[in-house]
């Protein structure tokens, strides 16, 4: 009877020995080589391999192809009802980036054919990341006067994804060549124009009033380009084309005289104030109004007709102006 507890003890001592055994040949191995886990997955000292980053799978949509992006194995996934899609500007199909000076608005889809739909959001990093619900949005990407509007589709699924918009962007600069008789620092701008016209001939205003010198985003393409010199009718039209990805140096040369206007009772006497004047080309066509004892302007050079009228009377005297002069016309006011 002795036995049987000196046999049962036996057996446990054989027991206890295999799990200790079995202890010291799984944790030691860990605990030596510093096992452990970062995000790019597991690694030892021993030289394993990391995982691979994760791949992209391009799936060409629309005009910017869009990039859907694979998850990384264990990653947590977005809920089914969004996506996240991040906003990418291009200058070119094969260019840089742009970084900075952009403006996105997404809007929802519209009912309205060629209607706009609700604004939703406005970005003005330069790549936005966006968590949309399943549909179609309006994107509409802006850099300086260069702009792309276009659509996209946000699956199902809780998908990542990169839209790319290729703005085919350049850039015009125009400058003011000196003008002669020193009047380049006279009040200068430039209006831009399209290349196209409209069923009445006009021309669609890209940009008003802009000052020389700066520099103009622009999508690539023709444009036409009217430089004003002073308030009147001191103009030079060019076309000119804006390339993608490059600037483009635009050098206007402006021929313009400046007149000063006075109506006197006698040659060289004082200006009369309170005067209103016009100015009429040789044939009559109306050039620029004002009113004053002395109004200046700067007009191209030619034939004009000055125009005085003061306490109910009207006085009138032709003149002519030469490229670079500076002249004084007195009315008489008989």
């Amino acid at each position: 009877m002795e036995k049987e507890p000196d046999m049962k003890r036996a057996a446990q001592s054989v027991v206890m020995a295999l799990l200790l055994a079995a202890s010291s040949l799984a944790s030691p191995l860990g605990m030596r080589h510093g096992l452990a886990q970062d995000g790019s997955g597991w690694t030892t000292d021993l030289n394993v391999p990391a995982q691979k980053p994760p791949q992209t799978e391009a799936k060409p949509e629309g005009d910017g192809g869009t990039t859907v992006i694979k998850k990384k194995a264990g990653e947590p996934t977005l809920p089914a009802d969004v996506a996240k899609v991040q906003l990418v500007a291009l200058l070119t199909a094969d260019g840089q980036r742009i970084e900075q000076d952009l403006v996105w608005r997404v809007f929802e889809e519209s009912t309205q054919p060629r209607t706009a739909g609700k604004l939703i959001s406005k970005h003005t990093a330069a790549s936005p990341v966006l968590t949309l619900k399943p549909g179609t949005y309006t994107i509409h990407a802006a850099f300086g006067r260069a702009n792309l509007t276009r659509k996209i589709t946000v699956a199902t699924g809780g998908v990542e994804m990169t839209e790319p918009f290729v703005l085919n962007a350049g850039g015009l600069r125009v400058n003011l060549a000196p003008v002669a008789g020193g009047m380049d620092s006279m009040k200068s701008y430039f209006d831009i124009f399209t290349d196209e016209r409209d069923q009445r001939g006009d021309r669609q205003v890209v940009l008003s009033r802009a000052k020389p010198g700066t520099v103009i985003r622009l999508n690539s393409g023709i444009y036409h380009v009217v430089s004003t010199l002073g308030d009147a009718n001191a103009r030079v039209e060019a076309d000119v084309t804006v390339e993608a990805g490059k600037l483009t140096e635009a050098a206007i040369s402006h021929k313009a005289g400046r007149v000063t206007l006075k109506l006197v009772t006698r040659e060289g006497g004082e200006a009369l104030p309170d005067t209103e004047w016009a100015v009429l080309t040789e044939d009559g066509q109306p050039i620029k109004t004002s009113v004053g004892a002395l109004p200046t302007h700067i007009l191209a050079p030619g034939k004009y007709m000055a125009i005085a009228k003061s306490q109910g009377r009207v006085f009138r005297r032709s003149f002519e102006l030469a490229d670079g002069q500076s002249i004084q016309v007195e009315v008489m006011r008989q």
